[in-house]
């Protein structure tokens, strides 16, 4: 059986990377194999275009040119490291995915929303989440916490921006949410860290039965024959109607 695939998106310093982590390691102890990835990045290529895309050297050729080149690092993200893995039945936890596309370069961005849907036709067709977890933070509380990590270092190309840009950034993906609750989940990002990975795990028990699954002999890195009892929702029936959901949640 396909496994599951589960994103998390929020504004800077919504503590993505790091509930991510603590969800792996959770799923982990109940012995399922996890794939933890990221975006941009993820496979070679796509960490190739995550260093042009975060240093800024692709921002001045405009919103929809960082638009397509998400979309080709997302492109060579799914197909050497997203699909791979669920079609072996492991689970996949990755920070950032389409809808952060959607955000920051469409509604944000202003790119066309025609534009939007039309790389997202190409690079994800039907390989839509199962489950994402929006972590949902005021601007300024997360543009603190980002500054705080990057202990003096420079930001990156979007956490650069100004304050108003990451308020808009928090609207959009409440939008989103709020579009496609079946798929979307939002989770206040700001309590202590422990306390949000209780949130974060209530969801995924409530929405995909992660406490009820066990995947024997399936690797997290390498393909393999064994199969995932991977729980109560089925990705094959459901990975078009939540593309036609994603597509209907685009402005």
């Amino acid at each position: 059986m396909r496994g599951k695939f589960i994103t998390f998106e929020g504004g800077e310093g919504s503590g993505k990377s790091t509930q991510a982590a603590l969800l792996v390691t959770r799923l982990r102890r109940l012995g399922i194999a996890v794939v933890q990835t990221r975006e941009p990045g993820g496979s070679p290529g796509a960490e190739a275009v995550r260093h042009v895309l975060l240093s800024g050297a692709a921002k001045p050729l405009g919103a929809e040119t960082e638009a397509m080149l998400f979309a080709a690092a997302r492109a060579d993200h799914l197909e050497r490291t997203i699909r791979p893995a669920l079609a072996r039945g492991a689970w996949v936890v990755c920070d950032r995915f389409a809808d952060s596309t959607r955000v920051y370069q469409g509604a944000v961005g202003k790119v066309d929303p025609a534009v939007i849907r039309a790389l997202e036709r190409v690079t994800v067709g039907d390989t839509v989440p199962d489950l994402t977890l929006v972590l949902d933070l005021p601007a300024e509380a997360g543009l603190a916490r980002a500054a705080g990590r990057r202990e003096g270092a420079d930001a990156d190309r979007f956490e650069a921006e100004d304050v108003s840009f990451h308020a808009r950034l928090r609207d959009a993906y409440r939008a989103i949410a709020a579009a496609e609750p079946e798929r979307c989940a939002v989770i206040d990002a700001s309590p202590a860290p422990q306390r949000i990975s209780d949130e974060v795990w209530t969801v995924v028990c409530a929405r995909l039965g992660a406490a009820q699954v066990h995947t024997p002999g399936v690797d997290a890195d390498e393909g393999d024959t064994g199969t995932s009892n991977a729980g109560t929702i089925d990705p094959e029936s459901g990975g078009a109607s939540r593309r036609a959901a994603l597509d209907a949640a685009v402005p």
